[in-house]
């Protein structure tokens, strides 16, 4: 949920976002109108009800003879509340809808536009180059041992797999270190729970227009798997006021993650680069709104330490508006070089939300003790995950089929400088 006041006292500021969007800009008048609407009805709400108490004290204060007739008023008057009531709570629902189709303002400089529209920022690292004709991160996986999609499908259908021998150890080896820069730079382990409660999932922007990628547990349930670790660390401190006073609240969350991939029907069929289930560390946190943009940047400069270290060729953009998601003021993405692919493909993402998700979920801090509450801004960025091995296996590819173990890996696989194919 946006900042009302912003809504209300500085409307242009929501509408050039909500066009830097490609959005409809009528949506932010219709919010207005609604909002101005809510507090109309409940203020008339309010009004009816303080008259209800003073008229109830003036009832019981009345002689014995003059009560009757009185009784008769205060009925009229209770119905008079009760409707008022319906309708504060039907101006409420008509504004929260109206509001919902409000996305976060984007930050000054983020691009306009779509998907294409991002602005590159800068590129890190050698693309290789083979003396040989260089295989896809599949075939090699395959020749490993490591990755088996026939018996994923088998078991579970498209976009599942099974990863074995050196690829689970490859996939919990990375896992590993991305835990060890996450400990090192002040951030706290977690093991989230992968199924929430829909106002969970509401709260941090999943269930807008990308609903249909979420899988949800209807029926006894109505519970939500989640696609990322994100969506339960932003509801770990729910409702709280939380203590910002010796720096931000930095979470590392493991999770396996879940994502139905709807309407990417025909693409990236092979391999593992989009697949219904895997593996991720995610980075989240909840600092003042002032500093939100250096600790965004400090995400990305982790993110990018752990990439440089793995060997990869990798660029940074800036995402453009219309690809942010409801969620993210800004958003970089950081692309790693797919030889066989002869592009760039994200492997990781890191979002600047501002107070948007917070102000959905009521979570607060007190900027100077004793003093009044303001909503956090939260950050969230991926550390590792499981599509880094379509990158790690086909840069550091061998024409034996062998691969190159990059030497910040090693001990967290015992040592183990090339991984062999299998006989």
């Amino acid at each position: 949920m946006i900042d009302l006041a912003l809504l209300r006292d500085q409307p242009e500021i929501v509408r050039r976002s909500q066009a830097a969007r490609g959005h409809d800009v009528s949506t932010v008048d219709a919010a207005i109108e609604a909002d101005r609407s809510r507090r109309a009805a409940l203020t008339a709400f309010e009004d009816l009800r303080a008259e209800q108490n003073a008229f109830g004290k003036q009832v019981a204060k009345a002689p014995k003879e003059e009560k009757a007739g009185l009784v008769a008023q205060a009925k009229e008057l209770a119905d008079r509340v009760k409707q008022a009531q319906q309708a504060s709570n039907a101006a409420a629902d008509a504004a929260a809808s109206a509001l919902a189709l409000i996305e976060n303002v984007v930050i000054d400089g983020v691009p306009a536009g779509g998907e294409a529209d991002f602005v590159e920022l800068r590129r890190v690292g050698e693309t290789p180059v083979f003396s040989f004709e260089p295989r896809d991160h599949l075939e090699i996986g395959e020749k490993l041992g490591a990755i088996d999609m026939e018996r994923g499908a088998k078991v579970s259908g498209a976009r599942f797999y099974f990863l074995k021998g050196i690829g689970a150890r490859l996939e919990i080896a990375l896992m590993n270190l991305a835990l060890d820069k996450a400990l090192q730079n002040g951030f706290t382990p977690m093991i989230v729970p992968t199924l929430v409660r829909p106002e969970i999932m509401q709260g941090t922007g999943f269930l807008g227009e990308h609903a249909d990628e979420v899988y949800h547990l209807d029926k006894d349930d109505d519970l939500y798997l989640v696609g990322t670790s994100e969506v339960p660390l932003a509801g770990y401190h729910k409702d709280e006021i939380v203590d910002l006073s010796a720096g931000p609240l930095r979470y590392a969350g493991w999770s396996t993650c879940y994502r139905r991939e709807a309407g990417s029907y025909g693409k990236d069929t092979r391999g593992i680069i989009r697949v219904h289930q895997f593996n991720k560390l995610e980075m989240f946190v909840y600092t003042t709104p002032e500093a939100a943009e250096q600790e965004h940047l400090r995400l990305v400069a982790l993110q990018e330490e752990m990439l440089t270290a793995l060997g990869l060729s990798y660029r940074v953009i800036d995402v453009a508006a219309g690809d942010l998601g409801s969620s993210a003021a800004r958003k970089y993405d950081i692309e790693a070089w797919v030889p066989t692919q002869g592009a760039f493909r994200e492997l990781t993402s890191t979002s600047n939300c501002t107070t948007f998700q917070a102000r959905r979920l009521d979570i607060r801090h007190r900027a100077e003790a004793g003093g009044r509450t303001e909503h956090v801004a939260t950050l969230n960025g991926t550390l590792a995950t499981t599509r880094w091995i379509v990158a790690l296996l086909e840069t550091h590819q061998q024409e034996d089929g062998s691969v190159r173990v990059p030497e910040v890996l090693r001990p967290y696989l015992g040592g183990l400088e090339v991984l062999e194919p299998v006989a």
